[in-house]
């Protein structure tokens, strides 16, 4: 694992608090905050948004099972303890494709029999639901909850994110719930230089900051219904409290939402 390099996971996981993080990412850390300074309080917004979202998910919708693509390093509040909290028969699959994620994750999640990390790229739709432990958890003739949160951005237009929402849409039953949300951003400056020094930073491990219009097309499939309030700025999707981070400047935002499958 080549540690002289940040990646979006690792650089997150800083925003976060987190530990498992290298000088590297918290050097690209800095030089995003100069470009975006409420980073940190987007990110911390952003985490809560999975909470709430996951708990939405369990106890109002009645679902037991979660597919967390481009999950991302392990932290406080993962998706399966929060769905477990609801139901300790939650299932989860967690799934992504970067080697410092299973290197942490599998300390964290090996003893827990009803979560399962694959190794695997989240577009590889495939793949993922053709996995021994995606079959081992996850039964497609219940509602499942399939999570794409924080992660879109990574994707290039070349790895088509809007195909690979449509194609796991496709395989999931009715009553099924999608979550999206990706950093979107109307100013031009900011999403042109955010998406270089990501880019350039990882070594071409990142996509682009893109616009609501761009998240509002992810949804744009015959088999979704969105769930209220709607897409919006994830900060604001069913707060459960008043008190929160405050954006102090908002160059850029996590914008989304969550959809049911009719």
């Amino acid at each position: 694992m080549d540690v002289s390099r940040p990646t979006a996971a690792r650089m997150y996981d800083h925003l976060l608090g987190g530990r498992f993080n290298h000088p590297s990412d918290r050097e690209a850390v800095a030089e995003l905050l100069k470009i975006a300074p409420s980073t940190k309080e987007l990110a911390l917004n952003n985490r809560a948004f999975l909470v709430r979202v996951v708990e939405t998910i369990a106890r109002d919708f009645g679902i037991r099972q979660f597919v967390d693509f481009g999950s991302g390093l392990p932290t406080q509040d993962n998706v399966h303890q929060v769905a477990q909290r609801v139901d300790r028969g939650c299932r989860v699959v967690y799934v992504d494709n970067d080697p410092h994620v299973h290197a942490y994750g599998r300390l964290l999640l090996d003893e827990n029999p009803r979560v399962a990390l694959i190794k695997a790229d989240m577009t590889d739709t495939e793949g993922v639901f053709g996995h021994r432990h995606f079959r081992d958890l996850i039964n497609l003739a219940e509602p499942t909850a399939a999570l794409f949160v924080s992660v879109v951005h990574c994707l290039t237009d070349q790895q088509d994110p809007f195909g690979m929402i449509q194609r796991t849409v496709a395989k999931l039953p009715a009553g099924s719930a999608v979550v999206v949300c990706q950093l979107v951003s109307d100013d031009e400056v900011v999403r042109d230089a955010v998406t270089q020094l990501m880019c350039d930073g990882t070594g071409g491990h990142w996509g682009r900051v893109r616009t609501e219009a761009d998240v509002r097309a992810y949804f744009d499939i015959d088999r979704l219904r969105i769930e209220k309030p709607g897409l919006v700025d994830v900060t604001y999707w069913r707060p459960d409290r008043d008190v929160f981070p405050r954006q102090r400047t908002l160059e850029w935002i996590e914008f989304g939402g969550v959809a049911r499958v009719v």
